[in-house]
């Protein structure tokens, strides 16, 4: 009798265990209800403070992911392993989701907050009436520097990347759009060309930035500009006002022959679960309080026009940062180039990284 009992125990002991392991596997798969929300985002792009703020107010639990390109997060929504109830993609992508029918029509009544967006961010070409998507972030692709190290160089040209003083200096994003976009710019293209010819003279010009070019790597440039290890990289503006704001020397420049103006947008993937807390979520991150703090901790430019009133002048004014309108019409936005071009753009910018030494 006593073996019986041990037994029961032990198998109810096992079942136990067995519950509780397969609640955590449907939570971390994503199988998200009412009282839980699964966000995915791009690594430290929220302040953490507004999370656990949003769990208390709602007393939804949040699940939070990180990606590191708009593509990794699109392959891994497609999958479908995890019931991601928001993801924040970029412009270019939401085409590309919206073309592969993968996002959910938002309910603005359930968005009262969408009034504090500059109308400026509002309905553009990629989603009219954001009907799909609701603006995050937006900045734009430039040049991080240290005057001390670059002499009288402010790039105010892409070319100044091509100064052959430069030789073994230059730190460049792995990113295909923007490395492949910025010869585009320098020779006057549009960063969407799709014609071979333009894309040819691209490459070629890229070839001739090699020899500046001392590494193609990510988020480490922060920290080797911020010590004062090098001299310039190519990098986006809350990238380059992190360095600023730790090191003070440090400069950032957008070249007048343009270049790309961003927008980080917040959406509902159709994996969601939880589509009420989901715009909860997104109307909580609308506040003109949230807004403001996630902007101060994240260190990109909001749209937010609530938020700008509640934050530092010295941010908000500086056009390094928050670029005039005037300013912005020399910047373009990213387009979906469609399966084939994306693979040219990716094939050419590989090219070009195993060309490096």
């Amino acid at each position: 009798m006593k073996q019986l009992i041990q037994a029961t125990v032990a198998i109810l002991i096992i079942s136990g265990g067995l519950l509780y392991t397969v609640k955590l596997l449907n939570i971390s798969g994503g199988k998200t209800g009412k009282d839980i929300l699964t966000i995915y985002n791009w690594g430290e792009y929220i302040d953490p403070a507004l999370l656990k703020e949003f769990e208390k107010e709602t007393g939804i639990h949040v699940i939070y992911e990180t990606f590191d390109t708009n593509e990794a997060m699109l392959t891994k929504i497609k999958q479908g392993g995890t019931a991601y109830d928001i993801a924040v993609p970029s412009e270019y992508i939401i085409e590309k989701m919206l073309e592969e029918d993968m996002l959910i029509p938002l309910d603005h009544q359930q968005l009262p907050n969408l009034k504090n967006i500059d109308p400026y961010f509002l309905d553009l070409p990629f989603d009219p009436h954001n009907k799909y998507s609701i603006p995050y972030f937006w900045g734009t692709v430039g040049v991080v520097f240290n005057p001390s190290k670059v002499g009288n160089v402010n790039f105010d040209s892409w070319n100044d990347l091509w100064d052959p003083k430069f030789k073994h200096q230059v730190f460049l994003v792995d990113s295909a759009r923007e490395v492949v976009g910025i010869s585009l710019n320098n020779l006057g293209y549009s960063l969407n060309t799709t014609n071979d010819k333009e894309l040819a003279e691209a490459e070629a010009k890229l070839a001739e930035l090699a020899p500046n070019v001392k590494a193609i790597i990510g988020d480490e440039t922060t920290q080797l500009m911020v010590n004062n290890e090098a001299s310039v990289a190519l990098t986006w503006s809350g990238q380059a006002a992190d360095m600023i704001s730790e090191n003070e020397a440090l400069d950032y420049a957008v070249p007048h022959e343009g270049s790309n103006l961003w927008f980080d947008n917040i959406v509902i993937p159709k994996t969601s679960k939880n589509v009420e807390g989901a715009h909860k979520f997104i109307n909580f991150m609308l506040e003109a309080d949230s807004a403001a703090e996630n902007a101060d901790y994240v260190g990109y430019s909001t749209p937010n026009q609530a938020a700008l009133a509640l934050m530092d002048e010295d941010v908000v004014n500086d056009e390094r940062f928050y670029p005039t309108i005037e300013q912005r019409e020399t910047l373009e936005v990213y387009r979906d180039l469609g399966l084939e071009y994306i693979g040219i753009y990716n094939e050419l910018f590989l090219r070009f990284k195993m060309s490096i030494r």
